[in-house]
């Protein structure tokens, strides 16, 4: 089965450099050109990956993206320009698993995609293992990879919810940001720890009903971060 990619950019001759490239891996590569079109293809088509720049017409990629997020959690790397806030792209309001700055490499784009993708088949292949954690009112559903609390499932991304799991499976073992950067994005990935600290942030804030006063995912200053669950 070919990887199925959408490229969107309103610059032709870049979404014409990715897609030949892309298609030399045997990847299957659609094609947008402003953020409405985006959308509706996201909405149409199933996509293993999108890559999405943030300068759209008709709407941003940010809008793109937060809009995706309401029903799909397919990984989205966004295409920026230097000096965007990358906390607030990766962060609570848009959702997004990664960014590459502009002007980029193609041979660094790839090999983004190709680590995302590994990922991505990791993760299905943990999914095929069935098995159910529960702390307190907490009840992770590691094959569906759902979550729920007191009985009300929270929507997680993918991301969110292997770091999630990772902490359960493991309570009370402390991970370093570079530690879980290593664990759950993998060795391959060249982003920072700071993927780390918005994605645990943006957890607790659905996980937590006090985000600065976490009941499940906490922080050991200077240390990092493990899960224990407090009453």
């Amino acid at each position: 089965m070919s990887k199925k990619v959408l490229v969107v950019d309103d610059e032709k001759l870049i979404v014409k450099g990715i897609r030949f490239s892309l298609e030399q891996e045997g990847m299957e590569v659609d094609c947008a050109y402003d953020g409405e079109e985006a959308l509706n293809k996201a909405k149409e088509n199933q996509y293993d990956m999108i890559l999405l720049d943030i300068m759209l017409p008709k709407m941003t990629g940010l809008e793109v993206c937060q809009q995706i997020r309401e029903f799909s959690s397919v990984p989205i790397i966004m295409l920026t320009a230097k000096g965007e806030d990358m906390d607030k792209i990766l962060g609570l309001e848009y959702g997004a698993d990664d960014y590459i700055t502009k002007p980029f490499n193609i041979l660094e784009v790839k090999a983004r995609i190709k680590a995302i993708m590994r990922r991505t088949q990791k993760e299905k292949k943990q999914e095929e293992r069935s098995n159910t954690l529960e702390a307190g009112d907490m009840r992770l559903d590691c094959e569906g990879r759902r979550i729920f609390i007191a009985g009300k499932e929270i929507n997680l991304t993918a991301k969110e919810f292997d770091v999630l799991e990772l902490l359960v499976k493991n309570p009370n073992k402390v991970y370093s940001r570079e530690n879980l950067l290593n664990l759950v994005w993998g060795y391959e990935y060249p982003g920072d720890v700071r993927t780390v600290d918005v994605h645990i942030r943006r957890l607790r804030e659905k996980i937590e009903t006090t985000p600065s006063n976490p009941k499940y995912v906490h922080t050991k200053w200077g240390v990092g971060y493990y899960f224990q669950l407090t009453k």
